[in-house]
């Protein structure tokens, strides 16, 4: 399918700047239309030092494909592994999204879990993600235990599900950890401990996804968040349902500009680090 070579305003090249930046000596709030039927706000706080980055995307803009895909090709078949680790950004360039955000929880073959230096994940890695995934359609990884996923039905309709694996009506499916808000009621949580986090988010009407990425782990910058401050967040962007995705070093935001992706967070490896899968987003040309 033929994208759009999309073009940006220089208002919109002055908030990438800005986004970049990312001042933090005060709040500031900025909302720009990124993508056709893509808005992206970013909010600096100083009182709990944060950054958010959100993106609200209009699902009823025909112009928007959601789709999920693998960090790389299944590497043995029909053995353990199901995708090969890749940055988001060298997805989202080789499926040409226009958006992307990380994915599910994944383990590496041979690698522990680490961050900065200490992180040791890296692309062309075996992997495999704790969740189902789907991709066009075609299941490829089921989970044990029934997890809570970000499902694209064939009617083009967004859920969440708790599952083990996708069913026949389903099309692209991604999976995380933990419902934060199900049915407009918060799901407290005994974990308070405040990481990097990449959240997904649905309106009562299931037509606008909220997706929210806060940077953590950065002393006087950004605090990072719990869960209850995640769904608590959510709520207040006007989401009736919150799902918990990847974080950590795995979360990251993406945009193109200018033919090329651009990372708007600050990943706290000091680069963006290789995944198992993304959840990313095109626009057709018109």
């Amino acid at each position: 399918m033929p994208m759009n070579r999309l073009s940006f305003s220089p208002r919109w090249l002055a908030l990438l700047v800005c986004l970049l930046a990312r001042p933090a000596i005060a709040e500031i709030s900025t909302t720009n239309e990124a993508l056709p039927g893509v808005f992206i706000h970013s909010e600096t706080r100083t009182n709990l030092p944060q950054q958010l980055f959100v993106a609200v995307v209009d699902l009823k803009n025909p112009r928007l494909h959601l789709r999920v895909s693998r960090g790389g090709p299944d590497p043995d078949g029909d053995g353990k592994w199901e995708t090969t680790l890749m940055e988001p950004t060298k997805i989202a360039a080789w499926e040409k999204f226009d958006f992307v955000i990380n994915g599910d929880f994944f383990i590496a073959r041979g690698v522990n879990d680490g961050e900065g230096t200490n992180s040791m994940f890296r692309a062309q890695q075996w992997a495999l993600t704790e969740g189902a995934a789907m991709t066009d359609g075609l299941t490829w990884s089921t989970s044990t235990n029934a997890r809570p996923c970000l499902v694209v039905h064939k009617n083009g309709t967004v859920t969440f599900s708790t599952i083990t694996q996708p069913t026949g009506e389903d099309w692209e499916v991604i999976g995380g950890n933990t419902l934060l808000i199900q049915a407009g009621k918060i799901i407290p949580h005994k974990n308070a401990a405040r990481h990097p986090r990449t959240v997904a988010g649905l309106d009562a009407s299931h037509s606008k996804l909220t997706l929210l990425l806060v940077d953590g782990r950065k002393p006087g910058v950004a605090a990072g968040m719990s869960y209850d401050e995640l769904a608590a967040e959510m709520a207040r962007l006007g989401c009736t349902e919150a799902l918990n995705l990847d974080g950590g070093g795995s979360s990251v935001m993406a945009v193109r500009v200018a033919g090329e992706m651009k990372i708007l967070n600050q990943p706290t490896d000091g680069r963006e680090r290789a995944v198992a899968n993304v959840l990313g987003i095109s626009v057709e040309k018109n």
